[in-house]
Formats: structure tokens, C-alpha cells, sequence
């Protein structure tokens, strides 16, 4: 296993809190936390956007927030309307889950038309907004996972992520490659879900991510070597 130090980890890290009861001062601290740190992102509710905003001005972390969150299985329309409010709140980055049973249905024109409705949404944004898609790789198929990276990739989106963390299972390094195979080096592969110490998140990144959601963002540099 490869080492990476202290800036080199963090600036691949998005610290996240997603669950359902987390408060404002939360997401104080995650934003302070990852300021001290310099994590890449923050990864939050749609709801702390403008809090993060606020306490994220004057720096160098990003703000990202959920789309759709967490099952996927809300109309197109309505999340290219909670991109577009998340943009115009202070959103740098979105992660959408997709409608993971159309994609298990093969129902392909779906998932494509809904990932491109949220590209569209936030296309004419003053900043450039990344787009990650959120497949929920624990509920899919090797089959599925490939095709729905596929989707994503034609459909514009920038990265192809894993899992919410809200599902059955989290990231795996043997699914972190297989997205990398299958969306070539030019696509972002962000690996999330029970991503909990350095020795982890180093294999995720050996197998090919190029971003690592995780809520353990502080324990996982602290095991890092400095530097």
C-alpha cells in the first residue's frame, strides 16, 4: 500500500454529514473542520447550504450537497429544481442518487434523461458546478454498476460515486475499480460509505477514486503521516 501524507489525503476528502438530525452547529464545526484540515469539500444537507456558505467565505473548501438524497426515487423535474435552488444558495458541487429501480428495470432512457435534466438545470450558473451520480453500487449488479456509470458519463455528469451511505452497504474497492474501468481516466470516481480510517481510504484511492466521502474525514488524516 502506497502512503499518502496529511495535504496530500485531505485535499481528495469531502467531510460529510448527511444524517437526518444534524443541527446547525454540526455543520459549524464540520466547516471549521475542514478549514483546519483543508479538506477538498464539505458535503451537507440542501438546507445548511447558505450556513456553510457563510462560514466557508474567504476560503479554499467547497461546498457539496445532496440531490435527491437518499433513495433517488423523486421525478426528474423536482431534482433539477433542487439543483438549481441548491446552486443559487451557495452549491459548488451535487450529488444526485439516481432512480436506482429504473436502472435496475433497464429503463435507461430514464436515468439518462434525469441526469441530463440536472446537468441542464445548473449549465448556465455563474461558476462551473460539478456533477457526481450516485449509483448505490450495494443494491446493483456488476452488469448494473457498469451500465449505470455509462449513463452518467454520456449524460454529462463530472464523477460516478458509490453509495450514499444510507444503503445497505458502502464503497468497496473491487467496485471503485470497476466504475474506474468502466468510465476510463478521464471521469471522477468519488468512493463513499463506511470509509473510516487512513489504511481504507488509501485503497479506495489505489483502486482509482479520486475523491472519498467520508463523515470520518478528521480520524482518517490524524492516521496519515504528516506532510
Amino acid at each position: 500500500m502506497k502512503h499518502l501524507r496529511r495535504a496530500e489525503l485531505a485535499a481528495k476528502i469531502d467531510h460529510t454529514l448527511l444524517g437526518p438530525e444534524v443541527s446547525r452547529e454540526q455543520v459549524k464545526q464540520l466547516c471549521a473542520e475542514a478549514v483546519r484540515y483543508k479538506f477538498y469539500a464539505v458535503c451537507i444537507n440542501p438546507c445548511y447550504v447558505p450556513l456553510a456558505k457563510g462560514e466557508l467565505r474567504d476560503t479554499k473548501v467547497r461546498i457539496a450537497t445532496v440531490i435527491g438524497f437518499p433513495h433517488g426515487a423523486t421525478l426528474p423535474q423536482v431534482k433539477a429544481f433542487e439543483a438549481r435552488e441548491a446552486v443559487d444558495a451557495g452549491a459548488d458541487e451535487l450529488d444526485m442518487v439516481i432512480n436506482v429501480a429504473a436502472l435496475k428495470a433497464k429503463e435507461y432512457q430514464l436515468v439518462a434523461e434525469e441526469i441530463a435534466a440536472v446537468r441542464e438545470a445548473v449549465a448556465k450558473a455563474p461558476r462551473k458546478i460539478l456533477l457526481k451520480v450516485i449509483l448505490e453500487t450495494a443494491l446493483l449488479s456488476d452488469e448494473q454498476k457498469v451500465a449505470g456509470a455509462i449513463l452518467a458519463q454520456a449524460a454529462g455528469a463530472d464523477f460516478v460515486k458509490t453509495s450514499t451511505g444510507f444503503g445497505p452497504g458502502g464503497a468497496t474497492v473491487e467496485d471503485v475499480r470497476l466504475l474506474r474501468e468502466a468510465v476510463g481516466p478521464k471521469m471522477g470516481v468519488k468512493a463513499a460509505g463506511g470509509i473510516r480510517d487512513y489504511e481504507t481510504a488509501v485503497k479506495m484511492i489505489e483502486a482509482g477514486a479520486d475523491r472519498i466521502g467520508t463523515s470520518a474525514g478528521v480520524a482518517i488524516i490524524q492516521g496519515a503521516p504528516e506532510g
